[in-house]
Formats: structure tokens, sequence, C-alpha cells
């Protein structure tokens, strides 16, 4: 049952089997938002701005040099969040890091890709989310990155105001995040039962299947 949820969830046939799939989802018991499902998932399914395949994020040089998290934090808060709409003119637009470090403007999803991107150049193993947030209005998704480093897993959250708030040990902020989808430096990106427990939900009430607006 939970792989067949899994393919039309997460495949082309959501649209086709949206009843069935409503009315299969009441009897699904989700446990933790947290935890991975076993089946891939399409670059283009983690918002609606993820218009390239993961790698992408990586082609070119970065201007910026950051030898620690600690440097790392600090970039970020130099930089301002500014929506997509107002900045691109656009609903959902990801920037690519290099565009990011030279408007150094941008919504969620840029300030997490530009960190990912950054920690997996200095050896650390991270993943970049997308999902929600319990704080944020419901209906808008937002992007974090988790690493690991002296075997600890942190959030980071990118758009944090103070280097304090952006770095946390994931088990202290866990319950304030409900993952969907990430991906990590093989560049396959992955879902999570948060997502099903998005669609149980309500999250097929709508008539739209695009993915959501990120940021």
């Amino acid at each position: 049952m939970k792989v067949f949820l899994e393919w039309i969830t997460l495949g082309l046939g959501r649209w086709l089997l949206r009843p069935v799939l409503r009315l299969s989802l009441r009897y699904v018991d989700i446990e933790d938002p947290w935890e991975p499902t076993d089946r891939p998932v399409r670059f283009w399914a983690m918002g609606a701005g993820s218009v390239k395949r993961f790698s992408w994020y990586f082609e070119g040089e970065s201007t910026v040099d950051v030898a620690s998290v600690d440097e790392l934090c600090d970039w970020l808060l130099g930089c301002e969040q500014v929506r997509d709409p107002d900045l691109f003119h656009e609903a959902d637009y990801w920037q690519h890091p290099a565009t990011f470090e030279q408007l150094r403007k941008g919504d969620c999803e840029d300030f997490a890709l530009w960190a990912w991107r950054k920690l997996i150049e200095m050896g650390i193993d991270a993943r970049f989310f997308t999902g929600r947030r319990v704080d944020v209005p419901e209906g808008s998704w937002h992007a974090w990155v988790v690493f690991r480093k002296d075997g600890l897993e942190y959030l980071l959250e990118s758009i944090a105001p103070s280097r304090e708030e952006m770095v946390r040990p994931l088990d202290e902020v866990r319950s304030r995040y409900v993952p969907h989808f990430s991906v990590g430096k093989d560049f396959r990106p992955q879902a999570y039962e948060g997502y099903l427990l998005y669609l149980k939900e309500g999250g097929l009430s709508g008539g739209d299947s695009a993915p959501p607006t990120i940021g």
C-alpha cells in the first residue's frame, strides 16, 4: 500500500487517481514526518521553481570563500531576504548560487541552496530540504539545510537573523519542521512521510497538482 501511495503522489498518476488517493490516505498511519520513504522523487516535485537538475547548482566557480560553518553564517547574515515576485517578477525562481553571490538577495531556497553547496564544498555531509515550517502561514512551503558534523546533526535555518538562531541541533528544532523532500550530494531527491501527511491533511483538496511555491 505504501509503495503504491508514493507512486501516485509523486508520479504522473497523481492527478488521475486523486479521488482514490484521498480515500486511501485516510487509512495511512504516519508516525514520523521525518521518516524517509523508499522511492526517489523527480527534481521538479520539490517546488514550482525547481526547473533544473540539482547538479546544475554546483556548476561554475564560486566567488565566495568560506572555510567554516561560522564563516558561512556570517556571509549569509549580510544578505537581504527578498521575495521572488519583487526581485524577479516570478512566483518562484530558484537562483543559481553564483547569481545569489552577485545579488546577495533572494528568498529561503536561494539562501539554502547556496549554503548547501558551500557545506558540500567544505566536505560536510549536507542535504537541502523543502517542506513546511509550523510557524509559517499555511499554504507556503519553506527551504532549509540539515548537515552532519562531528557525529551530530544540525538544522541550518539560512534566513535566520542571527548566527545563534541559524544553526541549531536537529533534535531541538525538528518538531518545528515538516520535511517533504530533500536532496544530498548524490543529487537524488528523497521523499518523506511529511509529504504524505500534507496530502492526508488536505494537500489534494485544490484542483491544481503543480508543485507549490517555496518561500
